[in-house]
């Protein structure tokens, strides 16, 4: 419609200004037109009264005057005469002008002086009239009186309205009328060919190539337009093909998952399908910085971001998140979508928005308050409000309403992130049962048991089992999983095949441990990490002392006063190494609008104070605690500069710090002391595992770490290096996408055949 406005705008400007001057040119005729016949008709009016105002004057006939001057009223337009004597003086007057015997009219000593009649527009009291005013000469030409006749000329100005009325008529009409020819034209040249073009290019982006139709019809520049983009169409249909079949020939040569591998995999075993993830945190969030006063971006801390950006960044696709940042809204499309990473554009991000409303009950409420706690054995109350779970339902719909937007034609594969969409799986299927989705779950997942606490057990389990695949952590989660299922639902449950058949759809539940970016390590060059450690060294007095780091968000799981409880412990039973040991803890608050977190907070600052009081010595204390957000090239010197890494977590599906650590440790030293209640501890069985709970135990293992013999310490990191390397983030991508082609191809062999 801008487009049709930009195109008539002109036109109706000049055929407005057109008519409005051609209206007052034909107004001013018709107005003078009209005054010029009034004038004509009152002058032969008073002419003709001049002889029997004459006779009513001279023989001061008053009766006869009153009969004259009345019968004026009757007449059409005509609105009054007066008669006045040889000085001025009214002997009589219509009776709606009898005011005019108060009135003061100076021009009438002018008339009787001049000898000359006098014709003008005046407004007498309500009426507008025209007033003639004719001289009475006897014989000898003296003035004898006046005769004045009252003409109406409301007609005049209701006639010209009633032509003002017709010009505007007119031009509405014209107008409408220039606006419709204009808008068909503009349709027919160039709205319906963009739109065939539009809905073309939607075909193609979708990969519904049956519908891809020529446009040999197109002529004139346009046509070369639509003539290019079918050549770089074609073009991009015959790359696809020849990627996937060279997909196929690297796939088998590689060895080692890397990011090149992984994209190969993905052409040769989802071609032209299109991959979605789907989670509340974004990768990267666009934040107004105060220091420098303009928006930055930056990449939140987070396990699913850590984890699936280099898989999107690898291969494409698209990633819709929750749009958190308080600037976000200022770098997207029309579509609420951008390239990310900003500096090198691989995959799309889009962004759903949410209401405060939203984001405390679904987020804070629901999610965080119920299923957090309720998955965590950390013995912390889950809470459970009808109102939260109105609005996890009212988000998770937004979210599949917003991805749905976007699924192309041809069946997608989904990967959605996690416990905050329970309820997505069913409602996508619903719209679009072709679509692959595969569910991971980042948490433990609890005993049935536990799970029975939860009042909407049932229809979360529902939501959850439309997905194809259900992905956990370790077996045990699976385990806890298909027992849960097999408890609470009417379904049937496969040992054999590890899958739940509800309502005939067959999920399928398998354990994929998660992991980083085999080259965690190498983000930063050595000589810039080797610089920071060095400051790190001097700014908190480091130097020769043996340094313990601890990497973690400010949660009730990640134990981190039980790491406090064993470094006050440790130091009590071992005090030569005060003055020798620092415990440095990296802490990033999270989710303070919860009490529970912002009691934490509270308790951990009591503790870290009550700890440094309890074995301060001169400028010595023993626990450093950095209480802000840390972005990933902030920890990397952290984790160089750490002897020891402890993870102290009380129940973590996996826990990604310590395979950062390992990665990190490019020189095989330094120590890891890893949580029994981590999956990690199931792949990094090198490490110093301990009981967080058992503090004896847990100071005991910190002294154990310190004095592991060199070449022990280098075997151990070397062998827990190797793992991570091998089973990077790639390689359990990978497996998820291995997973869920072999289910596809399943699927349609079982599918009936066709006609």
């Amino acid at each position: 419609m801008k487009r049709v406005l930009i195109f008539i705008l002109p036109i109706l400007i000049i055929v407005t200004l057109g008519f409005t001057v051609s209206g007052i040119i034909q107004a001013r005729f018709t107005e003078e037109k009209l005054m010029d016949d009034l004038k004509r008709k009152a002058r032969a009016v008073g002419e003709s009264l001049e002889v029997a105002a004459k006779y009513i004057i001279v023989n001061n006939d008053l009766k006869q005057a009153k009969r004259l001057v009345d019968s004026f009223q009757q007449r059409e337009r005509l609105q009054g005469c007066v008669i006045y004597n040889s000085e001025g003086r009214i002997l009589a007057v219509t009776e709606q002008f009898s005011h005019l015997k108060q009135q003061d009219r100076p021009y009438l000593k002018d008339i009787l002086t001049s000898k000359a009649p006098r014709g003008a527009l005046e407004q007498l009291r309500e009426y507008s009239v025209y007033s003639y005013i004719l001289p009475v000469l006897d014989d000898d030409g003296n003035v004898l009186g006046m005769v004045e006749v009252i003409y109406d000329t409301s007609y005049m100005f209701t006639t010209l309205a009633e032509l003002w009325r017709k010009i505007s008529g007119t031009l509405i009409i014209l107008i409408l009328l220039i606006t419709l020819v204009a808008f068909l034209i503009q349709r027919q040249i160039f709205i319906m060919p963009v739109r065939r073009l539009t809905q073309w290019f939607g075909h193609f982006q979708r990969g519904d190539t049956d519908k891809l139709r020529p446009f040999a019809e197109e002529k004139g520049e346009f046509g070369k337009l639509v003539s290019e983009v079918e050549q770089v169409a074609l073009s991009i249909r015959v790359a696809r093909r020849t990627i996937s079949d060279e997909a196929h020939v690297r796939l088998q040569k590689e060895e080692i998952w890397t990011e090149t591998k992984l994209k190969d995999l993905i052409h040769a075993k989802l071609g032209d399908n299109s991959l979605f993830v789907v989670s509340n945190r974004e990768p990267y969030m666009h934040v107004f910085d105060e220091s420098t006063g303009s928006p930055v971006c930056i990449r939140p801390a987070s396990g699913v971001v850590t984890a699936i950006h280099p898989i999107l960044c690898a291969c494409g696709g698209t990633w819709v998140a929750h749009g958190s940042g308080n600037f976000d809204r200022k770098f997207v499309n029309s579509k609420d979508k951008l390239g990310v990473p900003p500096e090198d554009n691989r995959y799309i991000l889009k962004r759903v928005w949410l209401s405060k409303e939203e984001e405390e009950g679904y987020y804070y409420g629901f999610s965080n308050e119920g299923l957090w706690p309720l998955c965590h054995n950390t013995h912390t109350r889950p809470v459970f409000k009808d109102s939260d779970w109105r609005m996890y339902k009212e988000v998770n719909q937004k979210f599949a309403d917003r991805l749905l937007e976007e699924l192309p034609v041809k069946p997608p594969f989904i990967f959605v992130q996690d416990y905050h969409f329970t309820l997505l799986p069913k409602m996508i299927k619903e719209k679009r049962p072709d679509a692959k989705i595969a569910l991971f779950w980042h948490i433990p997942w609890p005993t049935p048991e536990a799970f029975m606490i939860c009042p909407y057990q049932n229809e979360i389990l529902e939501g959850m089992l439309s997905s194809d695949l259900i992905g956990f952590h370790v077996q045990n989660h699976c385990n806890n999983f298909l027992d849960t299922a097999n408890r609470l639902l009417e379904s049937r449950v496969d040992t054999e095949k590890f899958s739940v058949v509800r309502n005939g759809k067959e999920t399928f539940v398998r354990a994929f441990p998660i992991s980083i970016n085999g080259k965690f390590g190498a983000l930063n060059s050595k000589s810039d990490i080797s610089g920071q450690v060095e400051r790190l060294k001097r700014e908190f007095d480091l130097e020769g002392k043996v340094v313990a780091v601890g990497v973690d968000r400010i949660d009730y799981t990640k134990g981190i006063l039980e790491k406090l409880l064993a470094v006050d412990r440790f130091l009590e039973k071992y005090p030569e190494y005060k003055k020798k040991f620092v415990f440095i803890q990296l802490a990033a608050p999270s989710r303070t609008h919860i009490k529970r977190y912002h009691d934490l907070i509270s308790e951990i600052d009591a503790m870290v104070e009550k700890v440094n009081w309890k074995h301060i010595e001169e400028d010595w204390v023993p626990v450093i605690y950095l209480k802000k957000y840390f972005s990933q090239d902030d920890i990397q010197p952290y984790y160089s500069l750490g002897d020891i890494c402890i993870v102290g977590s009380l129940h973590d599906g996996m826990n990604l710090v310590a395979k950062e650590y390992v990665a990190q440790k490019t020189d095989l030293s330094g120590a890891l002391i890893l949580s029994k209640f981590t999956g990690a501890s199931r792949e990094l069985g090198e490490a110093v595992l301990v009981n967080p709970y058992a503090t004896e135990e847990f100071a005991d293992s910190i002294k154990s770490a310190i004095e592991m013999p060199k070449e022990e310490r280098k075997r151990r990191m070397e062998n827990m290096r190797k793992v991570v390397s091998e089973n990077n983030v790639y390689r359990w991508a990978a497996n998820i996408i291995t997973e869920m082609a072999a289910l596809k191809k399943i699927e349609e062999k079982n599918a009936p055949p066709s006609g």
